[in-house]
């Protein structure tokens, strides 16, 4: 038996070896044949053999096509130059079996090899013949039409060839021989993906063709149809088709074939010809009057209708998308229903800028209506000048981003002088840590010591993860201590309070507001008020009326109610304003929801857990002195009422918040919601509920209606339209000197009802994409909870999406182009109390007057025998606020020569955030990093000790009081004028680089500039910084980058942050240098100021996809972290730079010695940067439903790709969290 196997096995191999020498063998006789010119039936044999051994063979098919191979020269050669029909067909017919079964590779390799040209005019040839042979037309087109799709000049080859005329002949000439007829189709699909053969095609009577074709259901040659509507779509994307179809009434006629098909096809067998139909539907509707034949022949309402039919079966999703994406098309667009797109605030700015968007906006006649739609005006135009441009596939092919800096001599660091020292002198005030002797300060020692390090340190660098709950230490019982030291009895507090009569918070019907800390809410805080006002009047205070009361938290918690409109209330006051009042929010009357006591205590003790301060952090948080603060923050409404939100404070919730799951369809759901408004038009409400435009505007009564409000700092809601019952359009406001910008929203909503599902629709949004499609949620305040001890935001709302709307937005809103839609935010909300005072927003708020108060209190706790700790005025901003700004480090050990020469030659650290007001979260990141720098754990002391930190908390503070998402009072980004900043337009951002002038004028360059951003449409927190090498390499110039000499610190400092932060994403940053961002901070101060280390850091507004925190939404306790690893990440950075200055335990230096050298080298590329800061949104979403844009456009170019370096790939996340966490 074994030798019988074994025989078996030879005569397997020598079969095997036969065959393949044997096609090799043929292909040689072949070529011989053609040099030869032997007799015709010769190359019969030969091709027919090959033919047979190409059909039963895939290794002879893949020998054929194999990289090296002459075979389908021989073949190519023989078609060329044989009269023989015969031989013309095997040939073909072995061209078919290789390009069938091969994909789209062996296609691609028959074009190479000069396929198309030799196969058009093999079908020139034969078209000339009568009758042409149809075999041999067959065949041809079926190969054309296959290899067709892989050849980029294919429609120029075919017109120029004339095989189109042939092609659409034949079909004309044999319109009942379907075997023919559809490898035709096919080829004429092919043609007509170029736009001017397409028109062509459509001249000489196609479009008509195909719908003699297409017809009514039917159960025979349903394959023909379907190719027929594929043909029809391509030829209707050209705009001149469209129209002829259009004027031939064929879009009603694709309407009823639809509806037809979809009532007879009730096993869904013929999906693909459905499909086709609404394909052809629209290509049709590209072009305005296509959309306007759409609406006439009802088509909004049969797309509605059948496709609501189709949801229930899962397959026919394709029919539903395509469905929702024509409706949305041809809904009608609509004017935004406001009187000007500018903002309701208008602010007159002290020098008008000559040329940009705000001189534009100066110079706009006041009679033009810049809220028109032009969505259609040159819609039609041009039909007829539809051009083809060539090689369109090599121009995507090899995409470049024209905004990446190629000039090496522009890249290349120049520091420019700006200003003389003379005029540099004025920043010399505050700077005083350079001159001051600290004669008159009482330091730590008297003593002179050699410096060393002291710092009682036995191991890593910790810094409290957010994940991590610190159970007990000492810092929360010191909190505790502090917050019972602050209550006191009610009738003490009560006297104390109306003694200081301008601190007193009035209460109404005798009842008692807490002021107490965010830790430490009063549990006897009522809902029984009406709206707090705090006026000048007589300071007089009602009978029984208790201001400001405090009790301890182990209190129970007071039910009160009071009537609607408790009219035995006197008038009761405290002067905050010149003239003006400061309000506090409606508080329902329907007294507060209690809860147990231990329920109350266990909240608490959780909070004091979780907390993300520093062991020996101040509470910062202080209700008084917000209320005391707001009363100097100028806005341009004047703002008089105060958010609850911002005067209650803001804890960390004791949970997690994981990024949100989509549920399937939840998109096409609302747009077939939005559709239905112009459908069922009776059963919308459409009345306003909210109008700043309108000063007269009356809040509605109906107990039914939500009430809102944005009227207060940082607050953003212009309109609010009700739609249905619990449906609400909500429009927000420009920033003030603009007409866009709407992203940053932050309302007050009162008067719901639990039970119910309220759907709100921010409709102005204009950003082409969202985290809210990936998971983000808005935020959401319930000032019921806060009474509840449970004073924080938390992630809220179900069936979120942001996609296109049907609001058209004006030229004059969308920088001079037309046709731009605005976008939508959709969410639904569920609240959980009746008559609940709620807020919403964007992100996270932090106001203006929330910096100043967490200043002010860092000020009053820290110890000035340690910590140098400095606030001043950088400058005043437009509207008249000051700017802070701050100084951090160690007081020298001694007022001797050695330590204050220590103290003065510490390396200086440039700090900024919040130049772009809707980014809250830098806020949060930078009130991370001032905590811990105040702090007293050794490792901020050793910090403070190494660098002197130059801080500017918030560069845009009339930008963040006024309720603007980008721009300061200017109405300019504020972070593309650091090039040239105009001293009266730009004050912050003019002495921000003053102060980094004089640094480089005294020779004291910062060793880093940080700017802290927030980002909308990527996870994690990363860093964009500038080298020239990583540049010049985007640019696919690797020679050049190859020539560059650079020092690659710059990536010390992210790689540091990628190990030690949770929230940290290294492959996220980038480094290369844009011409658009040549005016921002980070740009400017590497390229003119000199600091190698310029950065921006982004932190995501959504959340983590990678790390501890993956699948989590962002929180202040993980931004907060951020912002004090980002602190540790310099110490670590100091100890790389100068490990001389160090006499530390080897322990104390963890990774860091080994870690930088081998991760610095640059051998791939990084995500760069486009559109606004952001780089290209990285994340797959299915437009198939989500947008107006056409399926193949959005598609495209819609990921950017960044390989991570061998040594960056050295060192995994979970190694090193393994290694270096606790």
């Amino acid at each position: 038996m074994k030798a019988v196997k074994g025989c078996d096995m030879k005569f397997l191999v020598c079969k095997h070896l036969t065959n393949s020498s044997r096609v090799v063998g043929l292909l040689a006789q072949l070529e011989k044949i053609n040099t030869d010119s032997t007799e015709p039936d010769t190359a019969r044999h030969v091709t027919s053999k090959i033919l047979h051994l190409a059909q039963s063979q895939e290794k002879t098919r893949r020998e054929m096509t194999t990289k090296g191979s002459t075979g389908m020269e021989v073949l190519l050669s023989t078609l060329e130059n044989t009269k023989d029909l015969q031989t013309i067909l095997n040939i073909l017919s072995i061209l078919v079996e290789l390009v069938s079964s091969g994909g789209g590779r062996r296609a691609s390799f028959l074009v190479a090899k000069g396929g198309s040209q030799i196969l058009l005019q093999l079908l020139m040839n034969a078209s000339k013949e009568s009758p042409p042979h149809e075999e041999l037309m067959v065949q041809t087109h079926s190969i054309l039409a296959k290899i067709g799709p892989k050849d980029k000049k294919f429609g120029v080859k075919a017109r120029v060839n004339g095989a189109l005329n042939v092609t659409l002949n034949l079909v004309k000439q044999h319109f009942q021989n379907y075997r023919l007829v559809l490898p035709c189709l096919q080829l004429l699909r092919v043609y007509s993906t170029n736009s001017v053969n397409a028109v062509s095609l459509g001249k000489n009577g196609v479009v008509e063709l195909m719908f003699k074709i297409i017809g009514p259901f039917s159960k025979k040659n349903s394959g023909l149809m379907r190719v027929a509507l594929d043909t029809l779509a391509a030829l209707l994307k050209s705009k001149t088709n469209a129209r002829r179809a259009v004027d031939r009434g064929y879009v009603q006629v694709l309407l009823t074939v639809y509806v037809d098909w979809h009532r007879h096809d009730n096993r869904h067998r013929n999906m693909l010809i459905r499909k086709g139909i609404l394909q052809s539907l629209k290509s049709v509707t590209n072009i305005k009057l296509g959309r306007k034949a759409f609406i006439d022949a009802n088509g909004m309402k049969i797309l509605y209708n059948t496709s609501q039919e189709c949801l229930a079966v899962r397959t026919l999703d394709p029919l539903v998308n395509t469905s929702s994406l024509i409706m949305r098309k041809c809904f009608p667009k609509n004017r935004l229903p406001l009187p000007t797109i500018k903002s309701s605030f208008h602010f007159q700015l002290p020098v008008i800028p000559v040329t940009g968007p705000v001189a534009q906006l100066y110079s706009l006649p006041p009679e033009v209506d810049d809220v028109v739609d032009e969505s259609d005006d040159n819609d039609d135009a041009d039909l007829e000048a539809e051009n083809e441009v060539e090689n369109e596939d090599d121009l995507d092919q090899n995409f470049k981003n024209d905004d990446i800096e190629t000039d090496i001599n522009k890249l290349r660091p120049q520091q420019v002088p700006g200003r003389t020292v003379e005029e540099l002198k004025v920043y010399e005030r505050l700077f005083p840590e350079l001159a001051d002797d600290f004669q008159d300060y009482e330091l730590i020692s008297k003593e002179p010591k050699p410096f060393v390090f002291e710092g009682k340190v036995r191991g890593p660098i910790v810094v409290p993860t957010a994940g991590e709950e610190a159970s007990g230490n000492s810092g929360s019982v010191k909190k505790g201590a502090i917050m019972k030291e602050k209550m006191s009895p009610k009738g003490e507090e009560a006297k104390e309070d109306i003694k200081g009569g301008d601190r007193m918070l009035p209460q109404l019907g005798g009842q008692s507001r807490a002021a107490s800390s965010v830790h430490s809410f009063s549990s006897d805080i009522v809902k029984a008020l009406d709206r707090i006002t705090l006026q000048s009047v007589p300071s007089q205070t009602a009978p029984g009326l208790a201001a400001g009361t405090r009790k301890d938290c182990g209190l129970p918690l007071t039910v009160l109610s009071c009537t609607k409109a408790c009219p035995h209330v006197a008038p009761c006051s405290s002067t905050l304003f010149d003239g003006r009042t400061v309000q506090l929010g409606k508080l329902c009357c329907t007294g507060v929801e209690t809860e147990d006591e231990e329920d109350s205590e266990s909240n608490s003790s959780v909070e004091q857990a979780c907390s993300v301060e520093g062991p020996d952090g101040p509470t910062l948080h202080d209700p008084d002195l917000y209320i005391e603060i707001v009363k100097n923050t100028k806005s341009v409404p004047e703002y008089s009422e105060v958010a609850y939100p911002d005067y209650f404070g803001h804890s960390p919730p004791p949970f997690k918040e994981p990024i949100l799951e989509r549920p399937y369809g939840v998109q096409r759901t609302k747009i077939a919601q939005d559709i239905e408004r112009l459908i069922h038009q009776n059963d919308i409400i459409d009345r306003v509920v909210y109008d700043l435009d309108n000063p007269n505007y009356a809040t509605p009564e109906d107990g039914d209606v939500l009430k809102f409000n944005s009227k207060f700092e940082s607050g953003n809601l212009r309109k609010v339209i009700q739609i249905r019952k619990s449906e609400y359009d909500l429009i927000l406001n420009s920033d003030i000197n603009s007409n866009h910008y709407h992203q940053w929203f932050y309302f007050e909503v009162s008067g719901m009802r639990p039970g119910i599902a309220y759907r709100f629709n921010i409709i102005n949004c204009e950003k082409s994409n969202s985290q809210f499609n990936y998971g983000m949620q808005p935020l959401m305040y319930s000032v019921q909870e806060a009474l509840n001890a449970r004073p924080w935001w938390i992630r809220m709302g179900t069936d979120i999406c942001y996609y296109k709307n049907h609001f058209s937005r004006s030229s004059v809103a969308a920088g001079g182009q037309k046709g731009k839609s605005y976008y939508t935010i959709t969410f639904t909300v569920n609240f959980p109390h009746k008559d609940d005072v709620c807020y919403f927003a964007y992100h996270y708020p932090y106001t203006y007057s929330t910096l100043q108060m967490h200043l002010q209190k860092l000020e009053s706790s820290h110890n000035p025998q340690q910590i140098y700790f400095r606030k001043d005025v950088l400058c005043e901003t437009l509207s008249g606020n000051s700017c802070p700004l701050v100084t951090i480090t160690a007081m020298p050990e001694s007022n001797y020569y050695e330590h204050i020469c220590q103290f003065r030659n510490r390396p200086y650290i440039f700090l900024s955030a919040r130049v772009h007001p809707g980014e809250t979260n830098a806020s949060w990141v930078m009130k991370g990093t001032l905590e811990y720098l105040m702090s007293n754990s050794p490792t901020a002391q050793s910090l403070r000790e190494s660098y002197i930190f130059k801080i500017v908390p918030m560069l845009n503070p009339d930008g963040v009081i006024n309720g603007n998402h980008r721009c300061s009072l200017s109405g300019e980004d504020l972070n593309r004028q650091w090039q040239s900043p105009n001293p009266d337009l730009h004050p912050t951002i003019y002495h921000a680089k003053g102060l980094l002038q004089y640094l480089a004028a005294v020779k004291r360059l910062p060793l880093v500039y940080c700017d802290y951003h927030g980002h909308s449409r990527k996870k994690n927190v990363f860093m964009y910084g500038c080298s020239i090498k990583e540049t010049v390499w985007h640019t696919h110039d690797n020679a050049a980058s190859c020539d560059v000499v650079e020092d690659m610190g710059y990536r010390t400092l992210p790689k540091i942050l990628s190990h030690i932060a949770p929230a940290f994403c290294m492959s996220s940053c980038s480094f290369v240098v844009e011409k658009s961002k040549e005016s921002t901070a980070r740009v400017v101060v590497w390229r003119e100021i000199g600091v190698q280390r310029s950065y921006t850091m982004e932190s995501t507004l959504c959340g983590c996809d990678q790390g501890r925190y993956k699948g989590l939404q962002i929180g202040t306790r993980e931004l907060e972290e951020m912002g004090a690893k980002f602190c540790v990440g310099l110490l670590r950075l100091k100890r790389l730079t100068s490990p001389l200055e160090y006499n530390l335990p080897s322990n104390m230096l963890d990774f860091e010695n080994d870690l930088i050298e081998s991760s610095c080298k640059v051998t791939s590329p990084t995500t760069y940067v486009l559109d606004e800061d952001e780089p290209r949104f990285l994340e797959e979403v299915d437009y198939s439903a989500e947008s107006n844009d056409e399926l193949e456009v959005e598609l495209v170019d819609n990921t950017g790709e960044y390989e991570p370096s061998a040594q960056e790939e050295a060192l995994s996340d979970s190694e090193v969290s393994r290694a270096y966490l606790p």
